[in-house]
């Protein structure tokens, strides 16, 4: 599978490079334009899920940390590694799908098609169901009095069903969308703020930390290519969020030219996940217990990214497949989402499926849209959706 995954980043990284400069200054409206703000707001925390709440302190630095037992992570140190996973270069792929979405397949609809848009909404469901297991997985970690050292217990169960209940319902409404980006948005800002001064770190530590940062940008070429089979994992699973992310996120771009929405999405983004990482980093070094009220709240703050997630991804599927709540009504609708996908949670926590399976579905999705493209459409390459003229929301 490395293979497949170091040929899937070098095209995606190549395309990126390729629509960046044939596209320069071309500007991208979606259908429901909003202001930036709104747009990063509803890519972040789309784009994001519970394990940027729960990885790090739970598994991501010890892990990092231990280079006797894992010398491939020697080169750099665990802010850096952690940073490098999640942020900068990796949202690369998020422009690039947002943009096809945006500009080409508007013209193309290549996912129209009946067998593509089959294969596309497995991806979007099964994907929305792994999102899920990884928090019913790491829920142990962070409620261990309800674990009580037994792991998964029926409750945690209990709470994943109310969860994807949650975000079944919030899809029933557009309006929601909004409400739910922004406010998991300043929530995660409190969450900072709030570990923040709970760890007593100074702005001067805070400094010194966060210059770790350096091993990521000075070792940027190693982290393009699998660094270990997690680092695999990782790119795997960037992937498939990829092609649905874009189906998603192209809806609100308001009018951004081509080279800023690179700039923003590479950018914005990171400036919070450097700051979250490096507060994270400082209570690892300082090996302060991230528990009481600190522990709700990174709970909480999860638990609201997860619901965000699926509702975006609930939405698009249903969207896709004519599956709405305008068709079969809002119960039904709601009950039919919550049980399929609670069925297919359960079945990525015993090993049925695999995210590294719909990765490589993914990479093979980008190689069809090129062949299409080049084979019997090259025409939309000159006329794409979007304007080189100034938009009517110009950001």
């Amino acid at each position: 599978m490395i293979y497949l995954i170091s040929f899937g980043v070098l095209l995606a990284l190549a395309l990126v490079v390729f629509c960046t400069i044939r596209w320069w200054n071309f500007r991208l409206i979606g259908p429901q334009p909003m202001p930036l703000y709104v747009f990063i707001a509803i890519l972040f925390t789309s784009g994001l899920d519970v394990g940027l709440i729960m990885f790090p302190l739970a598994y991501d630095f010890p892990l990092y940390a231990d280079t006797q037992a894992n010398p491939a992570y020697a080169f750099t140190n665990p802010l850096a590694l952690e940073f490098g996973f999640w942020g900068f270069l990796i949202w690369a792929f998020y422009f690039l799908t947002a943009f096809y979405f945006c500009a080409i397949e508007p013209k193309l609809k290549f996912f129209e098609r009946p067998f593509v848009r089959i294969v596309n909404n497995i991806v979007i469901v099964t994907t929305c169901a792994f999102t899920a297991s990884l928090f019913l997985v790491y829920l142990p970690d962070y409620l261990p009095n309800i674990a009580d050292g037994q792991g998964v217990v029926a409750t945690f169960y209990v709470i994943v069903f109310a969860v994807i209940l949650a975000a079944s319902y919030s899809s029933t409404d557009i309006s929601y969308v909004k409400v739910l980006s922004i406010g998991s948005t300043m929530m995660f800002g409190l969450l900072i703020v709030g570990m923040w001064v709970y760890s007593g770190m100074s702005f001067t530590e805070f400094g010194k930390t966060a210059s770790n940062l350096g091993g990521y940008f000075g070792n940027l070429h190693r982290f393009v290519l699998p660094i270990t089979d997690y680092h695999e994992f990782y790119l795997f699973w960037w992937f498939a969020w990829s092609v649905m992310i874009g189906q998603f996120t192209s809806r609100f771009v308001g009018g951004i030219k081509v080279q800023h929405l690179l700039v923003a999405l590479m950018v914005i983004p990171s400036l919070p996940l450097a700051i979250w990482f490096t507060v994270l980093y400082f209570f690892f070094l300082s090996d302060l217990e991230a528990d009481g009220l600190v522990n709700i709240a990174m709970v909480i703050v999860g638990t609201t990214f997860v619901i965000n997630s699926l509702d975006s991804l609930i939405r698009l599927y249903t969207d896709n497949l004519n599956l709405t709540a305008e068709r079969f009504g809002k119960w039904p609708y709601v009950a039919g989402n919550t049980v399929a996908l609670f069925i297919l949670t359960l079945m990525f926590k015993s090993q049925w499926l695999q995210i590294e399976w719909i990765g490589a579905i993914v990479i093979a999705l980008y190689v069809l849209v090129i062949a299409f493209i080049t084979l019997k459409a090259p025409h939309v390459l000159s006329n794409p959706k979007g304007a080189y003229k100034k938009a009517a929301l110009d950001l």
